[in-house]
């Protein structure tokens, strides 16, 4: 089989968001997934005068190459948690905010996934099931991903890992007991029409924007959950997440912009602060909605998510 190149991209081209779907799953960074998808179209490269259509469809076999490509990333590397794995909630909204050095789980825009996958697959991509996705051994995490999200028939997993089919079901068991063990449902997420979602988000960011804690804590369920890595702390319930909230506008000011954007299959708002002539970015929040409400928001501070989104200072209304 002679390739050229443009016959690659064409054959290759309408499974790269996909492939980025799927390393990033594999490794909770949208920044290393992108690398790990230009490392396994080098590789497909490289060995496509040797892929046998008979064996395996082009999207098992790409599938396999980057699987194999992210195993051999994560060897030695520590897993990307959110705070709640790591830490306790914390009680006291005003408690001093500790930063954790570890590697945190990013989220990844909409933007860049196949818009198919999204709506196909968005209770794999909601940022609660990829961090639990991190609990789990590499291995474990490739079998889980590959036959529960990507519903590969067992002796194709094990082709992919090197194994036999019996060691991929007892994988696949071992997995998901781990994610039943820490109570992960999130592809269960009672969410509310699209309309009702987004009236409920667009009252979260009016209350936001008049600094209106009162407002801004009525949209939430009792159990709403607000976590903020690279902080360790994180708090559990209305009252904590409005005290914390009203913290940050003691600190912050109460001049706030926030715009409208989506990660990971959920709706997700960047905040901007007012800066002397400039909004500057904040934070990205990515939000869970449910029918009751905002029952989670995983705030990001870090400059790579921000690029990430293409986040960038906006100029200030003129007075």
């Amino acid at each position: 089989m002679t390739t050229t190149s443009e016959d690659f991209d064409r054959r290759t081209g309408p499974y790269r968001r996909e492939l980025l779907a799927h390393c990033y799953r594999m490794l909770g960074s949208v920044h290393e997934a992108e690398d790990l998808v230009q490392e396994t179209l080098l590789r497909v490269w490289r060995a496509f005068d040797r892929y046998d259509e008979e064996r395996a469809s082009l999207r098992t076999w790409l599938h396999r190459i980057a699987t194999n490509a992210c195993l051999t990333a994560l060897r030695g590397r520590a897993r990307r948690p959110l705070p709640a794995d790591l830490v306790a909630p914390n009680p006291d909204p005003d408690a001093p905010m500790v930063v954790g050095e570890v590697p945190w789980l990013q989220p990844v825009p909409d933007a860049l996934l196949d818009p198919a996958t999204v709506v196909a697959a968005r209770g794999s991509l909601r940022l609660a099931l990829v961090a639990a996705l991190q609990l789990l051994p590499p291995r474990q995490r490739a079998i889980l991903i590959l036959r529960d999200v990507l519903e590969q028939p067992a002796a194709a997993v094990a082709e992919t890992l090197g194994t036999t089919p019996a060691a991929v079901n007892s994988g696949l068991q071992r997995a998901r007991a781990r994610l039943g063990a820490v109570a992960v449902r999130e592809e269960q997420v009672a969410e509310p029409a699209d309309p009702d979602r987004r009236a409920l988000v667009d009252r979260y960011v009016a209350a936001f924007e008049r600094a209106d804690v009162g407002a801004l804590t009525r949209l939430l369920t009792s159990d709403a959950v607000l976590e903020m890595p690279p902080v360790l702390n994180w708090y559990v319930g209305r009252e904590r997440y409005g005290r914390f909230i009203a913290r940050i506008f003691a600190l912050r000011g109460t001049d706030w912009r926030l715009l409208s954007t989506a990660a990971n299959g959920q709706p997700a708002l960047a905040a901007y602060v007012r800066a002397g002539d400039l909004y500057v970015p904040h934070t990205l929040q990515v939000l869970t909605v449910t029918s009751a409400g905002i029952s989670r928001n995983v705030v990001f501070q870090d400059r790579a998510v921000f690029a990430a989104f293409g986040l960038v200072p906006l100029p200030a209304a003129a007075p």
